[in-house]
């Protein structure tokens, strides 16, 4: 071999190289986001890895599909009652649950302990906790999520030091979010687990309580809001009492008023036009809240001048706790002009705790819907998965196997509603338990124009009123005919 022929032949072999390691480079980290993996730190900027490689982007597939990681009905872009089903769902990932929550209770250490996680609060961990976090959603199909503002990154020793570890999570998040669709349904604060709040937040006996919460409240909005938020919650949850022996009830809820006032002041100021939301509990943690239910809620807006400034966010397992049925409190909420978003998750009868259960009853899924179609949707609200995976459910698959089938129930409520409307009876049914308003009295009645006098004689014309039967049981057929 000749010189010339050894040099070509060693040139040749470095263009094979360069094009080599030019292509390793090119290509995007696939390995798994576990700590073992021996990729890049997935907290920087660059890193391209998966968190759930096993996963593939969830697709509908229709009710004879056997797959798990499929939408049997669920189909986003299908059309029922004048809206893409997405439309009428606006489905968002509760950060909390889905990517804090580590399966423990009362009772009970945690179980979960995900690949991606290393065992710190760190701002690192945050970071990669996030792009493990819109992985899920893109795959998942969902554009939307909540978060509070102490779940996505950690606390601080100063409010300083706490923002801006804040700011660095959610930099991360903004980058993220370009170029897709995804945004946060809304944000919140969390006040509520620092030993601080122990005498409740905006309702604490101690004024500086009072003025750190507001200023977490003030970040937390701001983050919503350059975050494309579209709403902002405030659940009390020890904005309450454990007894009324050392508690100035009055001096509570007057401040807790204050307390949102300023709030929607400075939502007005920063040029966030986002909803605000209050979410009602009856208690736990407290032994009682002050948004106790809907209707409390409602009263307490009424009382000091707040209609038309807040909605409602009602969860299904508040209401159990309260005492009613989801379908109530939806309807109480919605015939006030106050349904702004539904927290989707349940209880268990047998328990009498906030289980925050993924809904998988296909018949309180549509009269959840019989009140979200009634109110015409939720937007810009939608429907939130607070609900997490049970303690005993430990695989990264069981994160989306369980929205799926949350998805997938609520799906089946809606088209539930579409045959019930289509079908006409149910409604003609409660129009005629209430057609003798359809009368000349009973329409001045609803006009509020009968006075007593006028009733008076037209009973005693009409001598002993017939009372028609309220057909419940024909009611409840013709229900669950449609399930």
């Amino acid at each position: 071999m000749t010189d010339r022929m050894k040099v070509n032949g060693v040139l040749l072999l470095l263009l094979c190289l360069g094009s080599a390691l030019s292509a390793v480079i090119a290509t995007p980290q696939t390995c798994p986001a576990n700590l073992e993996a021996k990729c890049n730190d997935a907290s920087s900027d660059d890193w391209e890895g998966e968190f759930f490689p096993g996963i593939p982007k969830i697709k509908y597939e229709g009710p004879a599909s056997k797959n798990p990681l499929s939408y049997k009905w669920y189909n986003a872009e299908e059309e029922i009652l004048g809206k893409k089903m997405k439309d009428w769902f606006r489905f968002s990932v509760a950060f909390w649950h889905t990517f804090r929550g580590t399966g423990a209770d009362p009772f009970g250490a945690p179980t979960k302990s995900w690949p991606w996680e290393d065992g710190t609060n760190s701002v690192a961990m945050a970071k990669r906790r996030m792009r493990a976090h819109f992985e899920f959603m893109n795959k998942l199909g969902v554009e939307l999520w909540c978060f509070h503002d102490r779940d996505i990154a950690p606390d601080g020793k100063t409010i300083a030091e706490a923002n801006a570890n804040l700011d660095e999570v959610v930099a991360v998040a903004k980058k993220l979010q370009e170029g897709s669709k995804i945004k946060p349904l809304w944000g919140t604060s969390q006040l509520f687990m620092h030993s601080r709040y122990m005498h409740g937040a905006a309702t604490s006996s101690e004024v500086g309580v009072y003025a750190y919460a507001a200023a977490q409240v003030k970040k937390a909005m701001e983050v919503t809001h350059y975050l494309g938020g579209e709403n902002y919650v405030f659940w009390g949850g020890r904005e309450g009492y454990q007894t009324l022996l050392n508690t100035d009830m009055e001096k509570e809820l007057d401040h807790l008023a204050r307390f949102l006032q300023a709030a929607v002041n400075y939502k007005k100021k920063i040029g966030f036009n986002g909803t605000l939301l209050i979410e009602p509990k009856p208690q736990e943690p407290t032994k009682h809240q002050y948004d106790w239910d809907a209707a409390t809620a409602f009263a307490f807006l009424q009382k000091y001048g707040l209609v038309g400034e807040f909605k409602l966010n009602i969860e299904c397992n508040h209401a159990t706790l309260s005492g009613h049925s989801c379908h109530h409190e939806l309807e109480t909420a919605r015939i006030n002009g106050l349904l702004g978003n539904i927290d989707a998750n349940t209880g268990d009868p047998q328990i009498g705790w906030d289980t925050d259960q993924f809904l998988t009853d296909i018949a309180e899924a549509t009269l959840v819907m019989l009140s979200v179609v009634r109110n015409g949707g939720l937007a810009p609200g939608g429907f939130n998965f607070d609900a997490k995976l049970r303690r005993e459910s430990t695989d990264v698959e069981d994160l989306f196997i369980a929205h799926i089938s949350g998805m997938d129930t609520l799906a089946r409520g809606l088209r539930n509603v579409a045959k019930l409307i289509e079908d006409g009876s149910l409604d003609e049914l409660v129009r005629k338990r209430y057609s003798s308003f359809d009368s000349e009295i009973g329409a001045l009645i609803e006009a509020g124009k009968a006075d007593f006098e006028t009733l008076e004689k037209k009973a005693m014309e009409w001598g002993e009123p017939s009372v028609a039967s309220g057909k419940q049981e024909l009611a409840e057929m013709i229900f669950q005919s449609a399930l």
